[in-house]
Order: C-alpha cells, then sequence, then structure tokens
C-alpha cells in the first residue's frame, strides 16, 4: 500500500510541481494586455492549477464570456463559438486563504458545489465581499491573483456590449478572446 501512496504522490508531484515563488502571467487580448501575479504563496493549488493551464497552452484562444459591469469578467472556459473546453478534475476550494475580492483580483469561478473549479477564473472589477468566506454557502470565492498592469484594459472589457447567445448571459456580441496566455517570470 505504501508503494502505491508514494506513486500516487510522485505523479501527482508531477502533474502539479509545486511553485517556487509567485510567477507573473501575461493574457494577451483581443482589448489589450493584461499581467497578473499569481499567489502561490498564499494559494498554491489554485495558483497551481492555473498555471498549469497557462503552459499547456489551454486559455489561447478563449474567451472572455461574461462579463457585467460593476461586477467582474469571467472567461477560461469557452471558445468564440461559445463551445466549452474539456478541463481536467476540479480542485480544492481554497477560499479560507485570507485573501479577498478586491478590485482587480483573479479568482476561480465555480458551480453551486464548493469544489467545482477548474479552469474558469474572473477578474473583479470592484470590492465583491459577498464573494469572501463565509459567502452565502458558507464558501467563498478563492482568490489566487492580481492584476499588476493592465488593469485599463479590464475596464475596457467591462464596457464592451453584452447579450444572451443561447442559454448563456452577459456574453460579448463582439468576442473579446484570449488570443494568448504565458508565463513571464517564476521569481
Amino acid at each position: 500500500m505504501k508503494r502505491h501512496l508514494l506513486a500516487f504522490a510522485t505523479a501527482a508531484s508531477l502533474a502539479f510541481p509545486v511553485l517556487a515563488a509567485n510567477p507573473t502571467v501575461e493574457l494577451k487580448t483581443s482589448q489589450g494586455d493584461i499581467v497578473v501575479e499569481v499567489f502561490a504563496d498564499k494559494a498554491p493549488k489554485s495558483a497551481e492549477n492555473f498555471v498549469q493551464y497557462v503552459k499547456d497552452g489551454f486559455y489561447d484562444g478563449t474567451v472572455f464570456h461574461r462579463v457585467i459591469d460593476g461586477f467582474m469578467v469571467q472567461g477560461g472556459g469557452f471558445d468564440a463559438s461559445m463551445n466549452q473546453k474539456a478541463t481536467r478534475a476540479p480542485i480544492e476550494n481554497e477560499d479560507k486563504d485570507g485573501l479577498k475580492n478586491e478590485r482587480g483580483t483573479l479568482a476561480m469561478a465555480r458551480t453551486s458545489d464548493p469544489h467545482s473549479a477548474s479552469a474558469q477564473f474572473f477578474i473583479n472589477l470592484v470590492p465583491n465581499t459577498f464573494l469572501d468566506y463565509p459567502s452565502r454557502d458558507n464558501w467563498g470565492y478563492a482568490v489566487f491573483g492580481k492584476v499588476t498592469e493592465g488593469m485599463d484594459v479590464v475596464d475596457k472589457i467591462a464596457q464592451v456590449r453584452t447579450g444572451n447567445r443561447g442559454m448563456h448571459q452577459n456574453v460579448p456580441v463582439e468576442p473579446v478572446v484570449i488570443q494568448s496566455v504565458k508565463v513571464i517570470s517564476e521569481k
């Protein structure tokens, strides 16, 4: 049994290498560039998950598919035709990390299941304290990063015209494409 657990631990370590420090990630979008510091020191599981999706090229060609001015912009799960991309298994919610959903922070998007976050994330446009632990469902939305450059771009995205698209609401009429995402420094 020990041997099996060791093999599992080794496989898990290869899937999510522990980040040494807070990496910086650049999102090139059709509206401009956004630079984010990822808080590997305070939200290690969420940070490692996000950075692995970045390194896999998962976010390239996805869109900000949900934009609500005065609230947040959400992306990382759909292409411009609103086809949802397949993801890895969900991660554990790190909402108790002490980080708050303040303006410019990135948090993991999830369903009503607190441990359902996988690839989708959102950028808070305002302090969304009602999303902090403990929110209405006694959980919160785990913050794992913050915009360090390009908040003006995020604000520009927040101003795009939106509408309904199939069962989806608040979808930009003209897609806001995340053209590429890459790690630009691992301090």
